[in-house]
């Protein structure tokens, strides 16, 4: 009975509470949704923005990739996308950190070679008796268009600036032009050496970049025939055996010549420059494409390219100049005379300069750039004959490092009174020479030039240290030290080691007393004290006698 009653009294008790706790349960259960609700327009309003993001770097990227291929305007000149400003905000853990496509940073050790290298350069220059210029790294548009060919398409346009249309300079020949016309220099034998652009497709492997340096030689006058051209020619020859790429040739022909072959294989004149441009290809792809390409692209007939395929297979020395002055179908034609007038000087001339077995005529070098009216060269790398014993005529090259040539009616665009300045140049692909010197170094390569260290042996001395310091500075010695103030000796030696610093001043109080230092060779450990009073005069004699 009592238990029927407990039973009957919990029943009415749970009546009572699902009654009045009902509605509440509802209302908390509906603001649970409404909560749910408002969190999954949040996330979805999230991700929206998110797409937008994505689709606007998707637009940019396709802009570069239109830019990369040379079919559309440059990624410069494109509206900005609506969303784009989150791509680039500071901070954006989303940027990918690249360098632009067609260049790449350069750290210590690269730098330490390529700044070798190009002392090198110079130094040869100066021995020929140049002087430097410098000119602006962009130029109007309207100087560089019309110079350079089929490839004027690589230059890099930049975007409208106030009215001005401008671009990147392509080389440093045309604005070398700009700068003797425009300032009615009539004679002047000068160096360049700075970064050219070009929209090309980069091979970083063979030293071909967007962004790279140029290292230029030019003589501007009207001089007796071939005698500027020829120290052209030496000076590219003491260059690479300067730097020591190894084994070269320096290709010779003829812009005069070449017309005169076209005209007697019957090309005409108006696709003299086109025709040019495709035997410049020569040296990259077999002559069946090249044939195809004069026939098929280029509208000449057969008959006419398969002459002129009988003479661009051609190269030797003298004994071909003399083959070909008895050639029929050229006597007849006086650009080819004169051409080969010139060479024959030039070999001459390269004979004296004791650089004759590093040249050779080769009439498939056309060099494919508008300007040149004369002679051509180019510097090519051999990989060596093969190692089966073959031929010099094996060799296999590895790679053009240097080109030039004449360009006598270039100036003459650009000066008021179209007055033409005589020229000729010749510019090393200093690229290539670095990549070629860049993978056969081994070992640490030194990026610093301090010949003296500054150590302390114990604590307190960093004054006396910054002193001593202050001397070798004076006396016009390269020397560092620690920014420490109480830096281990141990440290001190092995920074001296690993950054090859040959000499080491080591400060002591006991040494200090008696007047004298501790003077240490890093390369054999051997240490001498010496005289306070006269350590920088015995540390420069060691240096000069180390030199």
């Amino acid at each position: 009975m009592l238990a029927r009653q407990l039973l009957l009294g919990a029943g009415s008790s749970l009546r009572r509470f699902s009654s009045a706790s009902r509605g509440a349960v509802v209302a908390s259960t509906m603001q649970a949704i409404r909560a749910g609700e408002e969190d999954v327009r949040q996330r979805l309003a999230q991700i929206n923005e998110e797409v937008q993001k994505l689709l606007a770097l998707k637009e940019q990227l396709k802009q570069l990739t239109v830019d990369d291929d040379g079919s559309g305007e440059t990624a410069a000149a494109a509206p900005a996308p609506s969303k784009p400003a989150a791509a680039s905000e500071p901070g954006n853990r989303n940027l990918s950190l690249k360098t632009p496509k067609g260049t790449r940073d350069y750290g210590p050790e690269a730098m330490a070679l390529r700044q070798r290298v190009l002392d090198q350069v110079v130094r040869v220059f100066r021995r020929h008796g140049a002087e430097t210029i410098d000119t602006p790294v962009f130029e109007l548009k309207e100087v560089l268009t019309g110079k350079y060919g089929e490839d004027s398409k690589l230059i890099y346009d930049l975007k409208d600036q106030g009215g001005e249309i401008l671009a990147l300079r392509y080389d440093l020949t045309v604005p070398f032009a700009r700068y003797v016309g425009m300032g009615n220099v009539f004679n002047i034998k000068r160096y360049h050496i700075a970064k050219v652009y070009r929209r090309d497709n980069p091979q970083i492997t063979r030293g071909r970049y967007r962004e790279f340096y140029q290292c230029d030689f030019d003589i501007a006058g009207t001089y007796d025939p071939m005698l500027p051209d020829a120290e052209c020619v030496k000076v590219v020859c003491e260059i690479l055996a300067e730097v020591g790429v190894g084994d070269f040739v320096v290709k010779l022909n003829h812009r005069k010549l070449l017309d005169g072959i076209f005209e007697a294989c019957g090309v005409p004149a108006d696709k003299f420059r086109t025709a040019c441009s495709s035997v410049d290809k020569l040296d990259k792809t077999p002559w069946e494409e090249v044939r195809r390409e004069m026939v098929e692209e280029k509208g000449l007939s057969e008959e006419a390219v398969g002459r002129i395929g009988q003479f661009v297979t051609l190269h030797g020395g003298t004994e071909l100049i003399e083959r070909l002055a008895a050639d029929e179908t050229l006597r007849g034609i006086k650009v080819a005379m004169e051409g080969l007038e010139d060479m024959r000087l030039l070999l001459q001339y390269c004979e004296i300069f004791q650089v004759a077995d590093r040249v050779s005529f080769d009439l498939s070098l056309a060099r494919g750039l508008d300007y040149y009216t004369g002679v051509i060269y180019e510097a090519v790398l051999l990989g060596g004959g093969g190692a089966g014993g073959g031929s010099a005529d094996e060799e296999i090259t590895v790679g053009s490092v240097a080109g030039g040539g004449r360009y006598d009616n270039l100036v003459g665009m650009f000066n008021p009174k179209r007055k033409q300045v005589p020229c000729v140049g010749v510019s090393i692909g200093v690229e290539r020479l670095f990549s070629i010197l860049e993978a056969r170094a081994g070992g640490k390569t030194r990026t610093n030039e301090t010949e003296v260290y500054v150590a302390s042996a114990h604590k307190g001395l960093h004054l006396k240290r910054l002193e001593i310091l202050n001397k070798l500075w004076s006396a016009g010695l390269k020397a560092e030290h620690s920014y420490k103030l109480n830096p281990k000796l141990l440290a001190q030696l092995q920074h001296c080691e690993e950054y090859q610093i040959p000499y080491a001043v080591i400060l002591g109080d006991g040494e200090l007393s008696r007047g004298v230092v501790k003077l240490r060779e890093i390369a054999t450990r051997k240490e001498e004290e010496v005289a306070l009073d006269t350590f920088i005069e015995e540390l420069r004699r060691r240096l000069l006698s180390a030199a």
